[in-house]
């Protein structure tokens, strides 16, 4: 048995906020929505996808942001994307030290979800 890859990374959002969500990830990070089977779609949410990616972002009663835990998108221009992220009033964090290949930094979507984005150098 082996993994192949992975198929979607799910991060929890608060019940309600899927226009918030969907203001992020599609106007901001360039995902478009995929539609939720049916018999998921009254669970609320939203699915996402960019490319070969696809980000789920599933109602959790008790929100507590992710502020550790997060997914790491590739991207091929951090420094504008984090400029549009932070031109738009959303948190950064362009501290964090390269990588072996990466420049990267954090930013956190509307419920305060950490998000990496890694931009490769080489």
């Amino acid at each position: 048995m082996n993994i192949l890859g992975i198929d979607h990374v799910q991060i929890a959002m608060p019940a309600g906020e899927e226009e918030k969500a969907r203001a992020f990830f599609i106007n901001l990070l360039g995902f478009h929505e995929i539609p939720k089977p049916p018999e998921l779609a009254n669970r609320g949410g939203a699915w996402f996808k960019a490319g070969t990616v696809q980000l789920h972002l599933g109602v959790e009663i008790d929100f507590r942001p992710a502020r550790k835990a997060h997914p790491a998108f590739l991207v091929d221009d951090l420094s504008r994307l984090i400029a549009k992220v932070q031109s738009a009033g959303f948190e950064t964090d362009t501290t964090q030290p390269p990588l072996d290949g990466y420049k990267r930094a954090h930013i956190f979507d509307p419920f305060g979800n950490r998000i990496e984005l890694m931009e490769k150098t080489r």
